[in-house]
């Protein structure tokens, strides 16, 4: 609940290629038509929309930092939770409502409608506690599962980036 509520660096940046595969880098390059380059989104992505496309709104997962620290307890056996970004911000609905335009690297990014609760990976990774503090009462509005986001505007984020709000015009 503390977290910064703007302004937050990227602290590592993940590529799921495949399913259950994780690969980290030092930058990524976004755009709306692909998703992120190299995933798996564009393939086989876990949520489409009605016309069967993958779900935009599911392009970037962001995990905040005090979270993963929390439930990633024993990295050397556990596979990290797969999210593009972590950082140290409040990724609640009440800091970034839905369609919150995010300014990173040189992309643009939007808040998603698509909620993110966990799927059971979370709950068979990280343990049953971990899954129900996400969805408890009132937990919801939070997103302590992350954000997830469309690319509104192609570009490159690289680690030490800045996530940033950008103020409605």
């Amino acid at each position: 609940m503390a977290a910064p509520k703007d302004r937050a660096a990227i602290g590592m940046l993940c590529l799921r290629p495949e399913r259950n595969q994780r690969k980290f880098v030092d930058q990524i390059e976004v755009s709306p038509e692909k998703g992120i380059a190299g995933e798996r989104w564009l393939e086989s992505p876990w949520l489409t929309t009605p016309e069967g496309a993958p779900h935009p709104g599911i392009q970037i997962s962001i995990l905040q930092q005090r979270v993963l620290d929390l439930v990633w307890q024993d990295r050397e056996n556990t596979p990290h939770p797969g999210d593009t970004f972590v950082v140290d911000m409040d990724l609640s609905h009440d800091n970034l409502p839905v369609g919150q335009l995010l300014s990173v690297g040189t992309a643009i990014l939007k808040v998603s409608d698509v909620f993110n609760d966990g799927c059971v990976k979370w709950k068979a990774r990280y343990g049953a506690a971990a899954k129900d503090w996400i969805v408890a009462d009132d937990h919801p509005k939070l997103r302590l599962r992350g954000v997830l986001c469309s690319v509104e505007r192609a570009g490159l984020l690289k680690a030490g980036d800045f996530l940033t709000k950008i103020a409605a015009k």
